[in-house]
């Protein structure tokens, strides 16, 4: 009755703790609301706490230096996107916006990224392919007057296809940014219930080298894909598995097809590109602000387009007309949204990996903390609701947050600075980009691949990433990185190094042997390490290991010491019989006992993060077998995690009686306890 009672009196804490829990997280009070509303609007948390003087100037002067970078970038991205110039435009400036209201990084470049509109293209390419549409149009038929029921399409040109979307006819175009807005809204769908349900950690599993390679192969396929502005060739964009293969395949047997005007241009313009990245890397030490190389590049082959009439006279592919101020919004189409579904998930999990990531390395770089969570919501948000204003997915941007970071940027008020200068580009300026040639965008997308990684195993990720995103698809790319990394990651912690270690000189200090030299092996004592957790799949190959150094197999050798005592006890038989000894050779004859060696096994730990329920059975295993042979085996260094489960499994035995003889806190000591333990035993042996 009183072991109940206190059952019941230990029960009832717990019950009216959790009833206090859940009545405090259900209280509206005046303080909850505004810490939840500060939270998901962290603009209110800062922005009272401004410091103009402080920081006014850094933040405009970076805001406006990368509003000056943004616009071509915007309208350029737009080939990849597969979508019309001017929701480039207004895809830079929602996402500023937002990222502004919601955004817990203050460095942090939120906006059109040539990564996402490359995949946003495939997927627009895609779907405008299946439904009817003939890629190789270069017309301007509709525009974003497709939106508003306009029939002007059909009136110049009515043997356009068209498809009907929410009762309206929608040119290529109109179903273009159709397909982009829905896939858009379901990334961004996607990126909240991530952050609703605390997901992050999926972003674990794309490493650097992966990401790295992804990004390489990326950057193969987007200068494969603006090879053909390059050169001024009509051809339709590849749909499907092989792009970079099937599209170069086509651009060469239409190289003689080339615009001449559009070639030169284009070597001009990446000429003028390279010099500029070259001069700013030169003389980065004195140059207070990035050059606007790309800006200048834009505007002297805008001017030359339009007094050379380079469209007229040589067929130039001109961005045509952009217009200005803003379409009103509509409701993505929730009829497209099954389409791209799937498709929606890799740019989700791309787009915030890259932010958060971002938010992170450049947070810890200027001593702040962001919230993983909140950025996983802000990227969200930065997709879902300029979905509703014709605009595609977004993420952070490094070339662009790095010029943030290098140009004084404190807060993000330079985002607004920059969404303002995208502002008047919409309000006013964007009718004089008519006559820019798709080559000079095309130029100013094609980036330069990443770097080779150092480490062996990191370039092979590396290389599968990239030659699978640019030789298959973006897409399974990505899906084949992931699963490459991971199992590269299985493969090593199945195959890990296992090394024998000496002492360095009279420290108390073990290493390596085959990675550092003079070091002295302790006397009749192998010390291994064993460099990866000890669970179910790598079990064999820990046992191996230890039997390949050691050069002792238990069971061989106490197969070798039976036959052994066996054959001598024959030979005494034999003897006693010859002689005619009355016990008729029934000789008492020990299990023969072959002089090992060593007498010890020190097993250190320091590099086994943990173990599973099959590892510690495989230590007992490992225990007994030597036991029986006379090699104790001993551990050092585990760690809290190791020991639990040892202690769990009754490795030490019952109430951990064994612990203090075969746990150590470091490997020398239990060096020590081995040789002393061998010395009494010895001298007992002695005595008897």
């Amino acid at each position: 009755c009183k072991s109940d009672r206190s059952q019941e009196d230990a029960q009832e804490p717990k019950v009216s703790v959790f009833k206090s829990k859940l009545k405090k997280s259900v209280t509206c009070s005046v303080p909850r609301i505004r810490s939840t509303v500060t939270g998901f609007f962290p603009v209110m948390r800062w922005l009272p706490k401004y410091k103009v003087r402080d920081y006014i100037c850094g933040d405009v002067m970076s805001g406006l230096i990368v509003g000056i970078i943004l616009v071509p970038q915007a309208i350029a991205y737009c080939l990849l996107a597969g979508v019309e110039p001017i929701y480039g435009l207004y895809t830079s400036f929602y996402a500023n916006i937002i990222y502004f209201l919601m955004g817990t990084s203050r460095h942090v470049s939120v906006g059109i990224f040539s990564l996402m509109s490359l995949m946003v293209g495939q997927v627009v390419y895609k779907e405008m392919f299946l439904a009817g549409f003939d890629l190789s149009e270069d017309s301007q038929a509709s525009g974003p007057d497709g939106f508003n029921g306009s029939n002007s399409m059909n009136l110049t040109a009515g043997h356009l296809h068209s498809v009907e979307l929410m009762g309206l006819q929608c040119s290529k175009e109109c179903y273009a940014i159709s397909i982009a807005t829905a896939l858009t809204f379901m990334a961004g769908i996607y990126q909240v219930l991530m952050a609703v349900f605390r997901l992050g950690f999926v972003s674990v599993y794309l490493s650097a080298p992966m990401l790295d390679g992804f990004a390489t192969g990326a950057s193969f396929t987007i200068l494969t894909v603006q090879v053909k502005y390059l050169l001024g060739l009509k051809i339709p964009r590849h749909q499907g598995y092989g792009t970079v293969i099937i599209t170069w395949i086509n651009v060469l047997a239409n190289i003689h097809k080339t615009n001449l005007c559009d070639l030169i241009t284009s070597v001009i313009c990446i000429s003028i590109l390279v010099a500029g990245k070259e001069i700013q890397e030169r003389y980065k030490d004195r140059l207070k602000i990035p050059l606007p190389t790309e800006l200048v590049v834009v505007a002297g082959a805008t001017l030359a387009s339009h007094f050379g009439e380079l469209n007229s006279h040589y067929g130039s592919s001109v961005s045509g007309h952009i217009p200005t101020g803003f379409i009103p919004p509509q409701v993505p189409n929730f009829s497209l949204m099954s389409h791209v579904a799937l498709d929606a998930l890799p740019l989700a999990v791309i787009s915030f990996a890259f932010t958060v990531s971002l938010s992170e390395m450049f947070a810890k770089k200027n001593g702040y903390t962001v919230r993983a969570n909140q950025e996983m919501l802000a990227i969200g948000f930065c997709n879902i609701i300029p979905s509703f204003f014709h605009c595609f997915t977004t993420s952070a941007a490094l070339a662009k947050t790095m010029v943030k970071d290098s140009t004084g940027c404190q807060t993000q008020v330079s985002s607004l600075v920059s969404a303002l200068v995208v502002l008047l580009i919409l309000l006013f300026f964007a009718p004089f980009f008519y006559a820019l040639q798709k080559c000079v965008l095309a130029c100013i997308i094609i980036d330069v691949p990443a770097k080779w990684r150092d480490s062996k195993n990191d370039a092979i990720v590396w290389l599968v990433a990239m030659s699978a995103t640019a030789l298959i698809s973006v897409e399974l790319g990505l899906v084949i990185g992931v699963v490459f990394s991971m199992s590269c990651v299985i493969f090593k912690t199945q195959k890990p190094k296992v090394s024998l270690l000496g002492r360095v000189n009279d420290t108390d200090i073990y290493d390596d042997v085959d990675e550092y030299a003079n070091l002295a092996l302790p006397a009749r004592v192998q010390v291994i390490r064993f460099q990866a957790p000890l669970y179910y799949a790598n079990k064999d190959t820990f046992l191996k290991s230890i039997y390949k150094i050691v050069g002792v197999e238990p069971f061989l050798e106490m197969t070798k010491r039976k036959k052994a005592e066996k054959k001598a006890k024959e030979m005494s038989q034999r003897r006693a019989k010859a002689s005619g000894d009355n016990n008729n050779g029934d000789v008492v004859i020990g299990l023969v006992q072959g002089e090992l060696e060593f007498h010890t096994i020190v097993l250190d730990c320091s590099a086994m993060p943990f173990i599973d329920s099959t590892g510690m059975a495989t230590f007992k295993v490992l225990v007994k077998e030597y036991k029986e042979i006379g090699v104790r085996v001993i551990l050092a260094s585990c760690n809290t995690s190791v020991i639990d489960t040892l202690q769990k499994g009754q490795f030490f035995g019952k109430n951990d009686e064994d612990m203090s003889s075969l746990l150590f806190p470091a490997v020398h000591a239990a060096v020590l306890h081995a040789n002393s333990t061998c010395a009494a035993v010895r001298l007992e042996d002695s005595v008897v």
